[in-house]
């Protein structure tokens, strides 16, 4: 009975004893878990169907390239008119402003000078001679089939009616060039003044004259703009003209328009010659469809886009565009929501479809999402956060 005491104790000190160990290996701290693949996200399937997520291969398509130019809008060299004044002069009136329509022979200005009253009072004195010789030779004629009169005059009058004929005909077209009606001068009517008139039907572009003013011949007193048939006139670089073809497609953009619209174009003409300022080549295009909103003279931006390589290509919506890299997303496992992303580099646009370089090795069998990548990238960086 005295031996118990001692027992109890030294079973109680083995006990205390044998919890020391486990103390410590509780108080050790647990091994850090591995960290996930930064480039691995999986999401459930109610998220897959509610983001709309799409899966599918690459395309393959004949996309197209671009050679970029600057040009301008502008007319053919026929739709385009510098009026003058065939014979100097004083301009009496103007009969239009800048911007007005008018059609082809409208009246621009009249001009008035006393050399356009000597020019016609010398068409009607030689238009009388005329008249005169003829009859002249009328009677020289009839003289010599009588054989009366000397064949020296027959000739004389013979020489004299064709002089003044040639002109009576000279004097004629100088009266039609200033635009005179010889139909009322045959009548007799003198006029003072003559009027310049539009040889197309436009806009006028500018109008360089007021009344009182002298004009000479050499002076462009108006300018006539037609633009029913206005075209690109791009300058293209020696290093790209060889890819520019007719019948290619132009995108082109008008900055002063303040819109990022693109409009369109077709190319019929490509120069065969370098211009003289700067080593590029003169092409150009038929506006599609024909515009109204567009003015000569106008600044372009323009893109011509010319045949390119078959490359893989995926929808934009299934590339993350990330500056000078981009992203795509690949179904992992057959079985499951997990993808992961692939690093790209992306080509040109066509059509909604971006061509796609690939930058890791990727079977074109592999199952990649077509649609619903921003949905997985925006998940794959949730899950970075919270990482972190």
């Amino acid at each position: 009975m005295k031996f118990y005491p001692i027992l109890l104790l030294a079973t109680f000190l083995t006990a205390c004893g044998n919890d020391k160990p486990a103390q410590t290996e509780a108080a050790e701290p647990a091994a850090p878990t591995a960290p996930s693949n930064p480039d691995q996200v999986s999401v459930g399937q109610a998220q897959a169907q509610a983001a709309g997520i799409e899966t599918g291969s690459f395309t393959w398509k004949n996309m197209t390239t671009n050679v970029q130019a600057n040009g301008t809008i502008d007319v053919p060299p026929q739709n385009r008119a510098s009026i003058s004044a065939v014979m100097g002069g004083y301009v009496q009136s103007v009969a239009v402003l800048p911007g007005q329509q008018v059609r082809r022979g409208g009246v621009v200005a009249i001009l008035r000078h006393p050399d356009y009253l000597k020019l016609q009072q010398e068409y009607l004195q030689s238009k009388a001679r005329v008249k005169f010789l003829q009859q002249e030779l009328q009677r020289q004629q009839t003289l010599d089939a009588e054989d009366v009169g000397a064949k020296r005059k027959l000739q004389q009058a013979q020489s004299d009616f064709s002089s003044e004929t040639a002109n009576l005909r000279a004097t004629a077209g100088q009266l039609r060039m200033l635009g005179i009606s010889m139909a009322q001068l045959d009548r007799g009517i003198i006029t003072p003044t003559v009027p310049l008139v539009s040889p197309i039907g436009g806009y006028v572009k500018t109008v360089s004259i007021n009344p009182g003013q002298f004009v000479n011949p050499q002076d462009v007193l108006a300018e006539i703009v037609d633009r029913s048939d206005m075209h690109l006139e791009l300058k293209v670089f020696e290093r790209d003209i060889a890819r520019v073809k007719n019948g290619q497609r132009i995108l082109f953009k008008i900055p002063s328009r303040g819109s990022a619209e693109d409009l369109t174009a077709r190319v019929f003409l490509v120069g065969k010659a370098f211009n003289d300022d700067a080593r590029t080549v003169s092409v150009h295009a038929h506006l599609e469809p024909e515009r109204d909103d567009v003015l000569p003279g106008q600044y372009v931006s323009a893109q011509i886009q010319t045949a390119g390589a078959r490359q893989r290509t995926l929808p934009e919506d299934a590339v993350i565009q990330a500056g000078e890299f981009s992203y795509i997303f690949a179904k992992t496992g057959s079985v499951g929501h997990s993808y992961h992303r692939y690093k790209v580099k992306t080509g040109t646009s066509e059509n909604g479809d971006v061509a796609v370089t690939l930058l890791e090795n990727l079977p074109d069998t592999t199952h990649l999402v077509r649609h619903g990548a921003y949905f997985l990238d925006a998940e794959l960086k949730k899950g970075q956060d919270a990482e972190e």
